[in-house]
């Protein structure tokens, strides 16, 4: 076929076409996710190979594994020539700030803290301990030596305290 194509021989394009390009196509789909683009890359691809029949070595592989490889590298040479969806110079970055939430978050914060200054030191470190070092009840007793079940029964009162406090 590739020595009929090297000739000019039309219908072994037609052959080879009819053989390879739904691989071609499959791999730039696969790249590109995009079909329009896709069947652009399989044209491309064929067009080279008429073009130019003797890039093809036989001694290296076959003819569908060096169509794959060709096409794979012109959809990522595809892809890198496409411009961004969103030009960033129209990009509208919104920085104003909800007034309102901050204010109830910082009361909330507030509050927190007044619950956890309120609580017993073990019952308190245990808490920071699991919710702003992220360690778990286990962890927690490994460090602290106690049990576990007095660590999660610490935890659970804690919590408690704190929803009884958030509460209408």
């Amino acid at each position: 076929m590739v020595t009929a194509l090297k000739s000019g021989d039309q219908s072994a394009v037609a052959e080879l076409y009819d053989r390879y390009s739904s691989v071609v196509y499959a791999v730039a789909l696969r790249v590109l996710g995009d079909t329009g683009a896709a069947e652009d890359v399989l044209q491309e691809v064929f067009l080279q190979l008429w073009r130019n029949p003797s890039a093809f070595d036989a001694a290296r592989g076959s003819l569908g594994a060096w169509l794959a490889v060709i096409t794979r590298n012109r959809a990522i040479d595809s892809l890198r020539k496409r411009r961004p969806a969103i030009d960033l110079e129209d990009v509208v970055v919104s920085v104003a700030s909800d007034l309102a939430a901050e204010a109830d978050r910082s009361r909330a914060a507030e509050k927190v803290r007044g619950v956890l200054g309120m609580m017993a030191g073990a019952q308190r470190t245990v808490l920071e301990m699991a919710y702003f070092e992220g360690m778990s009840h286990s962890e927690i007793a490994a460090k602290t030596g106690e049990p576990l079940g007095t660590i999660k029964t610490r935890i659970r009162a804690g919590l408690m305290a704190l929803r009884k406090a958030f509460a209408p």
